[in-house]
């Protein structure tokens, strides 16, 4: 049976003669298969294979690395920012907004939109991902690309987004859209890690565009994009948007590190003030746009308010 999606003979084997004696084999089976047949795979590789072996089906193996990659790192990443508020008496010094913790009860809450969202909206998304990595050329296949080809497709990737980030965020928030579409995300004015993707299905569709639709266009245009580097890619983003949505600033987070890099302090005052700071990942747009925010932006908004209020009084009169 030849695999949707998955060219065994790229490894170097008939398909026709070979898969059937694979047929109702474990993971564990298959993977010693791998072994013994490719010895110059890596594990990962070997056992990469297996999964599609496994299965037999494009859609299904890729849907399921997808989406439970997806979940481990989001809860995962999630998981010590929660331990660090339940413990204010070690991390509250480092709590940007420290007179608003997020309860056990809040954060329960948001832990029950967040798995409607991705069960409801993104799994099948998700599980209809395979297709798209045909339709665009992204390869699935081992062996797997250099880590140096990898990192830089991922730096492309974090620039391409951070673009379509800072203008759709921008555009979010204009009225009727902000009050239709993005309004829910700032329930909280206080982020936390598990806020980051509390959002309303519009928002996740629209900014999860530019998550994916950053390597599925280069995947197009260069035919040289494997599957591997998107979820790298999309688990680096997670971690990016967690932290960035964490509360905490430590000596040792990386806006320190990095330079332009927009942390957790830069999001706490997008979301304190609402207007400016709308990059995702880096400050130059917002620095080059004249929309960092801050005390100036706060300011600017409860003046655009007074005048509203001024020209609707005017009106009624």
């Amino acid at each position: 049976m030849a695999m949707h999606g998955f060219d065994f003979s790229t490894l170097g084997f008939n398909t026709t003669t070979t898969l059937p004696s694979l047929n109702n084999q474990t993971y564990t089976e298959l993977a010693s298969f791998a072994a013994a047949k490719w010895p110059h795979l890596s594990v990962f590789e070997q056992f990469w294979w297996a999964h599609y072996a496994y299965w037999q089906s494009g859609i299904i193996a890729t849907g399921l690395l997808t989406f439970w990659s997806h979940e481990i790192v989001y809860f995962g990443r999630c998981l010590p920012w929660m331990i660090a508020d339940s413990l204010p008496s070690i991390f509250l010094r480092y709590k940007i907004q420290d007179t608003k913790q997020p309860s056990a009860a809040v954060q329960w809450e948001c832990t029950k939109f967040i798995l409607l969202i991705h069960f409801l909206v993104e799994m099948p998304l998700i599980v209809l991902f395979h297709p798209l990595c045909e339709l665009f050329g992204l390869d699935v296949n081992v062996p797997f690309p250099r880590w140096t080809l990898v990192a830089f497709q991922i730096g492309c990737f974090f620039l391409l987004e951070d673009t379509y980030h800072y203008w759709m965020h921008r555009l979010l928030h204009w009225g009727p859209l902000y009050r239709k579409v993005h309004r829910i995300h700032h329930q909280y004015a206080a982020p936390f890690g598990l806020a980051a993707e509390y959002a309303s299905p519009w928002e996740t569709l629209l900014l999860g565009l530019g998550t994916i639709g950053s390597p599925l266009l280069y995947g197009a245009i260069t035919g040289n994009v494997h599957l591997l580097t998107v979820i790298s890619w999309v688990t680096l983003r997670q971690l990016q948007a967690i932290d960035a949505h964490s509360g905490y600033d430590f000596p040792w987070s990386l806006r320190h590190l990095v330079p332009l890099w927009g942390g957790s302090d830069w999001h706490d005052d997008h979301h304190r003030y609402f207007i400016g700071n709308y990059s995702s990942s880096f400050r130059y747009w917002d620095i080059l746009m004249g929309t960092v925010a801050g005390p100036e932006a706060g300011a600017k908004r409860r003046e655009l308010r007074r005048q509203k209020q001024e020209a609707s009084q005017k009106k009624s009169m």
